[in-house]
């Protein structure tokens, strides 16, 4: 499957940062944070790929990391979903997916991330012939290794790739809801992959089935299309959160029905650039959302594709916000705020920023 949120990919420069809020990078590095929106097999940094490759040598993929800076450099649409589908390609056995599991976790924790809810697409991989409770018990092991070693909390949200349709939908449903497969981590139900013809009110009765077994609503919508998209995911698929959701800025109702509700948008600033949802970061609507009093969280999504990570990306919300050190914690909190961490566990990760901010302030 393709990766389930880019409209016309194109190779992303890496965000410039000649701007005061610069000397902000040390400050972020150091912050505790939670990421909501960010994809499995988009993690796989190219020290993960290079290795996985090393392990299937008929694979066209590079074995070496600085040749695959080139290889994830996409000249069109064809071209991005190739390399995409060839590193899909090497989550070969339950073996792979431990390890792509694992060294996600691994790269997080160096980025001190303490939480992250991340989004898995099981379809693309039983379909490829991977049993489904072995691909189960591989990402359940990797989490509770990575919790235990790097402190890392992961837990999963299952999204349909829409472009597969109804079939997909109704795979990854059940993979969900099922006693004895459903893995003890899952904790949300998504949608992802092109929102262009893909109308998102047909994915009800599977959202119904996900949320009336406990699974909590996020699905992707408003990225490539208008803010009825994201009206439709919340009146038919039931949304607590939205991902992207750029396109709510167009629609002033809805983003005071967002900020009402408490509907948090999954921002990922580099990711609208690479996809062209938003053409340059100065453009961004972030701004126009937080103003609207929406719950804006910020997130990579897709980071080593686009040539970025969690820390870069508070970088460029806290430039185009106009933050300072209180004022990224404060987003750093949106997404404690808005994930589904228990409630304890939420009081200490807020806790956790509190006290980094305060002691760093006080030095």
């Amino acid at each position: 499957m393709v990766p389930s949120c880019y409209g016309v990919p194109v190779a992303p420069p890496r965000p410039a940062y000649d701007d005061p809020m610069t000397d902000l990078h040390p400050f972020i590095a150091g912050l505790p944070k939670a990421e909501l929106h960010v994809h499995h097999v988009g993690s796989a940094s190219p020290r993960i790929v290079s290795e996985l490759a090393a392990r299937h040598p008929d694979s066209k993929v590079p074995t070496d990391p600085e040749a695959l800076a080139d290889y994830f450099t996409f000249t069109d649409f064809a071209h991005f979903i190739d390399v995409y589908l060839s590193v899909v390609d090497l989550v070969r056995t339950p073996e792979d997916v431990r390890l792509l599991t694992f060294e996600v976790a691994r790269d997080m924790a160096r980025q001190n991330i303490r939480y992250a809810e991340l989004t898995v697409t099981p379809y693309s991989s039983t379909r490829r012939g991977i049993d489904e409770r072995a691909f189960m018990a591989a990402i359940e092991d990797a989490r509770k290794a990575a919790e235990a070693e790097f402190g890392t909390v992961l837990r999963w949200c299952f999204d349909i790739p829409g472009e597969a349709g109804l079939e997909a939908a109704e795979e990854t449903a059940r993979l969900a809801v099922t006693d004895g497969i459903r893995p003890e981590g899952l904790v949300s139900f998504g949608l992802g992959g092109p929102e262009i013809g893909v109308p998102r009110p047909q994915f009800k009765p599977y959202f119904d089935r996900a949320r009336a077994a406990g699974l909590r609503s996020v699905p992707h919508a408003g990225e490539t299309t208008g803010p009825e998209t994201v009206w439709d995911a919340i009146r038919d698929l039931g949304a607590e959160r939205i991902g992207h959701g750029t396109s709510s800025v167009r629609d002033p109702g809805l983003l005071a029905y967002l900020a009402e509700h408490r509907i948090a948008l999954e921002v990922c600033p580099t990711s609208n650039i690479a996809t062209r949802a938003v053409a340059t970061l100065d453009e961004h609507p972030i701004r126009a959302m937080a103003d609207a009093g929406v719950l804006v969280t910020v997130n990579s999504d897709d980071p080593p594709m686009f040539g970025t990570d969690l820390n870069d990306e508070y970088a460029v919300a806290a430039r185009l916000l106009e933050l300072d050190e209180r004022g990224v914690a404060a987003l750093a909190k949106n997404a404690v705020e808005a994930s589904f961490l228990d409630p304890a566990g939420k009081e200490r990760l807020a806790a956790e920023i509190d006290t980094y901010t305060e002691n760093w302030l006080a030095r």
